[in-house]
């Protein structure tokens, strides 16, 4: 997992520091929207079901004030990132109760040959287990600001 770059599949265009969304469908669509913005995904209707479908066999929100989304599916022919930020917190179902502020959204194709979405979603989950690390990221106001925080850890 320490081999894992996150830096490498960050972009500036797929970073939200300051969501909107009140709950988890509204924050679903917001973290999407970047990726049907930018022509990534062929349909963002399908990738909302298949995020909701995903989260019915558990609660994505990990807990400590972050959750990182995922599916595999077939309108995407890439593995994307999307960094979202929620100042308010977002009720989620989180493992702890608590809400979320920080957001990962990892969508991949269902077979990716260069085998990085399990790698990527590890290497976020060892990340922000790191209670300071985790608080400079939710404070992280523009993406060089994020950039800066992951640089020291990600190399």
């Amino acid at each position: 997992m320490k081999g894992t770059d996150l830096m490498k599949h960050l972009k500036a265009e797929f970073f939200i520091p300051d969501l909107k969304g009140t709950n988890q469908q509204t924050v679903l669509e917001e973290l999407t929207g970047p990726l049907a913005a930018g022509g990534f995904i062929k349909s963002r209707g399908i990738v909302l079901e298949t995020l909701d479908k995903r989260e019915t066999f558990g609660s994505t929100g990990i807990g400590r004030g972050v959750a990182i989304p995922h599916c595999r599916t077939l309108v995407v022919s890439d593995v994307h990132i999307v960094v979202g930020i929620s100042k308010k917190g977002v009720e989620y179902n989180a493992s702890d109760g608590k809400k979320v502020h920080l957001f990962f959204l990892i969508v991949a194709p269902p077979v990716d040959t260069s085998n990085l979405y399990l790698p990527i979603l590890g290497r976020i989950v060892e990340l922000v287990r790191d209670a300071k690390l985790r608080q400079a990221m939710m404070g992280a106001e523009t993406f060089p600001a994020l950039a800066k925080i992951l640089q020291g850890v990600t190399a």
